[in-house]
């Protein structure tokens, strides 16, 4: 999973980077040139430390996730009414947009677009992504209607319709997201990476003294909350870095009295998971327990093929038990002689929490 993390200079845009990731601090750039910085995290998962504690194992691996510092959107690049190329090149490539704009206020650091209005600092980028995504459409579709009248195929009859549907929607300044589509629909317009059908996280970068007041904060734009995949996080970067570099008993305290109940990285892992629909499962022997990452709705075969390609090829049979069960008994034994342990076949949908050991031949 990768998470592309943009804003407007001086958003405390690397400062969120930096806190999320623990990397080496990086300074935020007021020109919007510099290259991205990418950093893999451990995702937290207490299961995860539970199971390695019982079955003993060696090590245990976390599933990742990997979030993307992006060049900057200058401010210059807005006045001229749009991003470069450049930019929304690689901001396509995410699963994921993180947008954070700028609540809080610092006497020696201006807003580039000389207020501080998150309200139209959110709006300003989400018009940039529907006029870009526009462009493509219209593109698309005339070209499609330059080949449909050389030779018409169902195929171009069918995307040129879907697209269609899309462009009003835009016209209109609505995203993509918004819209109901059937998973054909979904395979149709997958290559195009439309950055307004990615879900989206829109962190509102706060005052620490506005840290009581984030379900407040959160409402003010309840607006974008409405939209599916779609969610308003308030968070104080600045705290948020603070946190990540203290040790964990320290960060348990200064959690504690900053009012919080969890660090920001487990509070953006948890919602990209949900506006993702991700979901882990584990697997075991006597070396390692691991957690890996798939999307909801995966047969367990497909999961298989996540783990190893030979895996799901010579896929015969899962033995499945749910790490709830497991943990009620303490040992796999016990789950099989009170026959929690069960053989799933390739059909078997994966349940968040499931530990599976796969059997198959090749």
């Amino acid at each position: 999973m990768k998470i592309g993390i943009v804003g407007f200079p001086f958003s405390g845009k690397t400062t969120l980077f930096n806190a999320l990731t623990g990397a080496s601090p990086i300074a935020d750039s007021a020109g919007g040139k510099k290259e991205a910085h990418h950093a893999m995290i451990k995702v937290p998962d207490p299961r995860l430390d539970r199971l390695h504690q019982i079955l003993g194992t060696k090590k245990k691996i976390a599933a990742t996730i990997e979030y993307v510092d992006l060049s900057g959107i200058s401010a210059d690049e807005q006045k001229k009414g749009s991003f470069s190329d450049q930019f929304l090149g690689q901001l396509r490539t995410v699963d994921a947009v993180l947008v954070i704009v700028r609540a809080f206020t610092h006497e020696l650091v201006a807003h580039p677009l000389g207020s501080i209005d998150p309200v139209r600092d959110l709006q300003l980028v989400q018009e940039e992504f529907i006029l870009s995504d526009l462009s493509i459409i219209e593109n698309r579709m005339h070209a499609l209607e330059r080949e449909m009248r050389a030779h018409k195929t169902d195929q171009d009859v069918r995307e040129y319709h879907l697209l269609e549907k899309f462009k009003p929607t835009l016209e209109n300044a609505q995203p993509l997201r918004g819209l109901e589509l059937t998973a054909d629909e979904e395979a149709i317009v997958r290559g195009y990476q439309f950055l307004t059908l990615k879900p989206h996280i829109l962190v509102v970068n706060i005052d620490e003294n506005d840290l009581t007041r984030e379900a407040e904060i959160a409402q003010m734009h309840s607006h974008w909350q409405n939209i599916p995949n779609t969610t308003v996080v308030p968070i104080s970067a600045e705290i948020e870095m603070e946190i990540g570099q203290l040790e964990p008993e320290e960060a348990a305290v200064f959690l504690q009295d900053a009012g919080l109940q969890q660090p920001a990285k487990d509070r953006l892992i948890r919602v990209s998971y949900q506006l993702l629909g991700l979901l882990s499962f584990f697997t075991w022997n006597e070396d390692e327990v691991r957690a890996w990452t798939i999307h909801r709705n995966t047969h367990a075969s497909q999961a298989a093929g996540k783990v190893h390609s030979d895996m799901e090829r010579g896929f015969i049979r899962a033995e499945v038990v749910h790490y709830d069960d497991f943990i009620v008994r303490g040992s796999i034994a016990k789950c099989r002689s009170d026959a929690v342990l069960r053989l799933e076949g390739k059909d078997y949908i994966v349940k968040d929490g499931d530990m599976i050991n796969f059997r198959f031949a090749v």
